[in-house]
């Protein structure tokens, strides 16, 4: 059955960084984001993991969670998501369960099979140096899982004897586990472990329907999750003006022009720095026609609507939107008004 209710709304950042900002004023604008989002009634506020991009400092989403959830009350906060074949399943699990017992019941862990970075990258962060880690994804899913349950994880030795692991000593709350991913393989999974599952939809735009009818087809009911239970991501830019908002998505369709194109990346543009250089070289001109289709852009109300018809042709009850509004020149370093207004112009359309 297909729902036509206003969809609930979340948040994905990647902590973007704009021209001539540093690290510290990144984080600091995001943080202020999250306390918007929490003030506006955002549903949960996710973290993404990637390395060694001049644009996105979220490279660290455990360390973003423990401020984000320290500067906010309500708000769910969280990873989308952890790249779990960078990182020992161990690691996480005790990193997930510091932060659940920091903001109890607020928690989610995301996990994704990706590198979330280059070639080179991926082996500094593989200790191994090859891929059987992420041949190994579908079981360390299981174990992180049992680690952070109040029960723990039992290791069974090849000699008989068994070694009980916890990832905190007594734990009285589990953070929430999702599967993410951009194709049908952790559609399938997530459905074969009982288990939440977002499309990242932000990221591709294309393969939606096929992923979660094979997630709902396929969903296998858990003690936690009977029922199968997903939502989208989506990029969205609001502004006062459709034109404005226009303007305020270009810098981000040129990025996404220079990642398609294996051109070298730089820092997010100001809105006054995209434009100047459009009119030079026309990178983002082709991908225009391709984020118009895909993100959702414009003022409050049309981004409200086509969230919501957006949210009924797919049947979920939430919307995750990756706020991708650029600064202007004349905006402070330390603050994302621009992503904020994103937020509080489709919070109130949606709420009218």
């Amino acid at each position: 059955m297909t729902t036509s209710a206003v969809p609930a709304l979340s948040v994905l950042d990647l902590v973007p960084v704009r021209s001539g900002q540093t690290s510290a004023q990144a984080i600091a604008a995001s943080l202020g984001v999250v306390e918007a989002a929490d003030r506006l009634g955002y549903r949960r506020y996710w973290f993404a993991e990637h390395h060694n991009m001049p644009a996105v400092a979220s490279t660290t989403p455990p360390v973003l969670i423990a401020a984000a959830a320290a500067r906010t009350s309500r708000i769910r906060v969280g990873s989308g998501g952890i790249m779990l074949p960078n990182h020992s399943p161990l690691i996480v699990a005790e990193q997930f369960a510091a932060l659940e017992a920091i903001a109890p019941g607020r928690i989610d862990l995301g996990i994704g099979r990706a590198p979330g970075s280059d070639p080179v990258i991926t082996q500094l962060l593989r200790q191994s140096g090859t891929t059987s880690d992420v041949d190994k994804f579908p079981q360390h899913v299981r174990d992180i899982s049992s680690l952070v349950s109040a029960q723990g994880a039992t290791v069974q030795f090849s000699s008989g004897g068994t070694y009980s692991v916890h990832a905190t000593p007594a734990a009285t709350s589990t953070p929430d586990v999702w599967l993410l991913g951009s194709s049908t393989y952790s559609a399938q999974l997530a459905a074969s472990l009982g288990l939440p599952y977002v499309f990242a939809n932000h990221f591709s735009g294309e393969g939606v329907e096929q992923a979660l009818d094979l997630y709902r087809a396929q969903y296998q009911p858990s003690e936690e999750h009977p029922e199968p239970r997903t939502f989208l991501t989506a990029n969205a830019v609001a502004a006062a003006t459709h034109e404005e908002a226009e303007l305020r998505a270009l810098s981000q369709i040129r990025m996404m022009a220079r990642l398609r194109g294996n051109r070298p990346l730089v820092p997010i543009e100001t809105v006054e720095q995209s434009v100047a250089a459009e009119a030079e070289d026309h990178l983002g001109e082709p991908m225009r026609g391709w984020a118009r289709t895909r993100w959702f852009v414009g003022t409050g109300d049309e981004v409200a609507s086509r969230l919501t018809a957006f949210a009924t042709k797919y049947d979920v009850e939430e919307v995750m939107i990756s706020p991708v509004t650029a600064a202007r020149d004349a905006e402070s370093m330390d603050s994302s008004d621009a992503r904020v207004e994103t937020l509080e112009l489709i919070s109130a359309a949606l709420a009218a």
